[in-house]
């Protein structure tokens, strides 16, 4: 196990009726507010419109922010950091999903910068200080409620780009499961496989001696798993299924489950490309890319992969051979998707083959990519050519 240093400052406010204490909790922070949000779902379903009375009872006032789309853009970041400056604001509070989140979070770093805010996602600089941010969670998917991360597209590569850093944890989050039940399935899949995937980046590693947190990753997984199938089994309203997939989400991305590990994280990156190049939902282009991943790296260490077969996806001792059991398991994870409405392949998201070449080697410009097998371009164009099959 690995030397590590363990802390998350986010303040997790869950349950029923939690949106009405937005107020409060902001009011200990600022009385002027950016107040960011997509204009969709949280709009539409009223859950805005409680937010901002819970403000107004607070004594908080704001300027609002809309817009933000999937994948969320640097133009909208800018637009951000322009308000924030000209109104002088010193708080962000968003209301929405991970774009949302993360969308306000590059805003709280650039409004402390006087220069490119793209510098920290195109590493060339390192964020230390940023606005408070905190958030109204109504998509359980990114886990970006209580995590360090933000991921940003600039239009003009088009470029998908991360920036990790302590300074963009929320002080605070409100998670209301109740948010969820108005989400379409397709969006509540592509946050199941968001989630899944966090836990898998952190779960495949080379680290011994990790039984622990191998333990909590394979028991958030079959958490996750078996509520979603409650969920799109007729359970839309299901408050216990909710429940337990939204905590699993932040639970998937605190890091919590990274302690004493070290994990792989080449995925995300590949699947970034996706995302960057064909605007597809980043759940979706990880449902595609990692059963493609794991299948590349079966015989790096193909008693890991078996492990997750049985521990995850209840392969039994019928399959002696432990690569036959791992492979059975991406079978089975494949189903899993494909269950919920996800695509698994190219050819089910009805993308293009011809810009993989191109895509592999933007995965690896500032280097290889992954931890439990270092990823060359090479290596990227043969994942995604596993992934079109």
């Amino acid at each position: 196990m690995q030397n590590f240093e363990y802390y998350n400052r986010t303040k997790i406010i869950f349950g029923k009726g939690t949106e009405k204490q937005a107020g409060d909790e902001t009011a200990k922070y600022a009385k002027r507010v950016l107040l960011h949000h997509s204009g969709g779902h949280a709009a539409k379903s009223g859950i805005l419109d409680s937010v901002k009375d819970s403000l107004k009872k607070a004594g908080v006032s704001w300027v609002e922010l809309d817009g933000v789309k999937p994948n969320p853009r640097l133009s909208k970041v800018y637009e951000g950091i322009e308000i924030v400056k000209k109104e002088k604001l010193e708080f962000i509070l968003a209301v929405g999903g991970g774009s949302v989140i993360d969308s306000a979070k590059a805003i709280a770093i650039g409004a402390l910068y006087d220069g490119d805010v793209w510098d920290f996602y195109d590493h060339k600089k390192t964020a230390t200080l940023a606005l408070p941010v905190a958030t109204v969670l109504t998509i359980p998917a990114a886990g970006s409620e209580s995590s360090v991360s933000s991921v940003i597209t600039n239009e003009k590569g088009p470029w998908k780009q991360s920036v990790d850093e302590e300074c963009i944890r929320p002080v605070f989050s409100i998670l209301n499961p109740e948010f969820t039940y108005s989400l379409p399935p397709y969006q509540t899949a592509c946050g199941v496989a968001d989630m899944l995937a966090h836990i898998m980046e952190r779960y495949f590693t080379k680290e011994p001696h990790v039984e622990l947190t191998d333990e909590l990753c394979e028991g958030a997984m079959r958490t996750i798993i078996r509520n979603a199938r409650k969920v799109f089994s007729g359970g839309e309203k299901d408050y216990d299924a909710r429940a337990e997939i939204m905590w699993a989400g932040s639970i998937a991305h605190n890091n919590l489950l990274s302690t004493g590990r070290i994990g792989d994280w080449a995925s995300h990156v590949i699947e970034h490309e996706l995302s960057a190049v064909y605007d597809i939902a980043h759940g979706a282009g990880l449902s595609i890319v990692f059963p493609a991943w794991i299948k590349y790296n079966l015989k790096g260490d193909v008693m890991r992969f078996a492990r997750f077969a049985k521990k995850v996806w209840g392969v039994d001792g019928s399959f002696y051979d432990p690569e036959q059991a791992a492979l059975e398991g991406i079978f089975r994870l494949k189903n899993f998707f494909r269950s919920i409405g996800l695509p698994v392949s190219f050819a089910d998201a009805k993308l293009g083959t011809d810009r993989i070449n191109e895509m592999a080697k933007r995965a690896v410009k500032f280097g290889p990519v992954g931890n439990f097998k270092k990823l060359d371009a090479g290596d990227v164009e043969a994942i995604y050519r596993i992934a079109a099959e």
